[in-house]
């Protein structure tokens, strides 16, 4: 069976502003200085998948950098436009509708343009062994991130540790939980992190929001009815702003979890969401003082700190624990352990009615 390859891309990446915006978002941009991170997760799921099978889903206002971005690794009509973001089931469920329509039955990838994989054959062997679940199986898989610690910024997944073979039986997924919780979850040797990556038929997830949203399923099914017509960019425009706005793990994952519909596979890989400035660490070296500097920087007694430069020179001295990020028309300044609410300086501007810094 065919192996597709579908890259979530819509997100705006707010907690990397001033860095990140709404046509260049995080997805966009070379935080790492090697390569666009939409490219690189291009190139992690060419193993698994031909380039030519890879879809990239996001958002109408930013196809046309979506295109530039990947013109030399996908094929431009696999660039899927959402009019309206609707999270992340219509996301996937539009990916399953074109690929069934167009191209076929087959095995489906799915997984976010902005994590960082620092072990990519380690990765590709756990996506292996979830391709082959799902499809002897016929049930919903996704990947599991064996906690290296007991983190209290990610959602975790329970699952019985005596199922057979490569999948385990998932029993139920949790938030986020506080640390004492999170300390219990490692502890048991029977959760890992839940890294929003999925692996089932296209023909399996599309059943499954027959049977738990139906309504989402009705507008999909309109949506693919106008496929390969010449009225399909209307219809999608159309219908899809309409479409009920919720994530893929409540509508699907979480009941089929009940009706022991879901696998994990677990894996260590060197995984991390990259979801904030206090991370970038995973992506550049740290010196002897904890300091990430990136660009024209100066740094004198600092210490625990991420200074990033896109242009002007920072000179800091004698702070601690602080993100300093400078670009053309915006310094953003915060206590590293406040990294997650620079997305509240994306809130206050868009209330503000600031669009330009958006």
């Amino acid at each position: 069976m065919k192996t597709y390859g579908v890259i979530m891309a819509g997100g705006g990446g707010t907690r990397f502003w001033p860095l990140s915006r709404q046509k260049t978002p995080k997805q966009l941009l070379n935080l790492s200085g090697k390569g666009l991170m939409v490219n690189e997760a291009i190139d992690r799921l060419s193993f698994v998948a031909d380039k030519k099978d890879i879809f990239v889903v996001t958002n109408c206002t930013q196809v046309e950098a979506m295109l530039e971005a990947t013109k030399e690794y996908l094929l431009a009509d696999h660039i899927l436009s959402e009019p309206a973001a609707r999270n992340t089931a219509a996301c996937i469920g539009y990916a399953a509708m074109e690929i069934i329509k167009k191209y076929g039955d087959g095995v489906m990838v799915i997984t976010p343009s902005d994590h960082y994989i620092k072990d990519v054959p380690g990765f590709v062997r756990v996506l292996n062994k979830a391709i082959k679940t799902a499809e002897e199986t016929d049930k919903l898989v996704t990947i599991g991130i064996t906690p290296s610690f007991p983190s209290t910024g990610f959602g975790y997944i329970k699952y019985d540790k005596r199922s057979f073979g490569d999948g385990k039986r998932v029993l139920e997924f949790r938030e986020k939980p506080d640390e004492t919780t999170a300390k219990l979850y490692v502890e048991s040797g029977v959760y890992a992190w839940n890294s929003g990556m999925f692996v089932w038929k296209a023909s399996v997830i599309l059943d499954k929001f027959k049977k738990y949203i139906p309504d989402i399923y009705e507008n999909l099914e309109t949506i693919g009815s106008a496929m390969n017509t010449l009225q399909e960019t209307n219809v999608i425009e159309k219908i899809y702003p309409s479409i009920r706005k919720i994530s893929v793990d409540y509508a699907i994952m979480e009941p089929c979890a009940s009706a022991g519909e879901v696998m994990v596979v677990p894996g260590e890989f060197g995984w991390n969401d990259v979801g904030s400035w206090d991370m970038m660490d995973v992506l550049y070296d740290s010196n002897e003082d904890g300091n990430v500097l990136v660009g024209d920087t100066i740094s004198i007694d600092v210490k625990n700190s991420v200074i990033y430069s896109t242009g002007k020179t920072i000179a800091a001295v004698d702070v601690d624990n602080l993100v300093i990020v400078e670009t053309s028309d915006a310094i953003m300044v915060c206590p590293k352990d406040k990294a997650q609410d620079v997305k509240k300086i994306v809130d206050t501007l868009n209330d503000m009615g600031r669009t330009v810094l958006l």
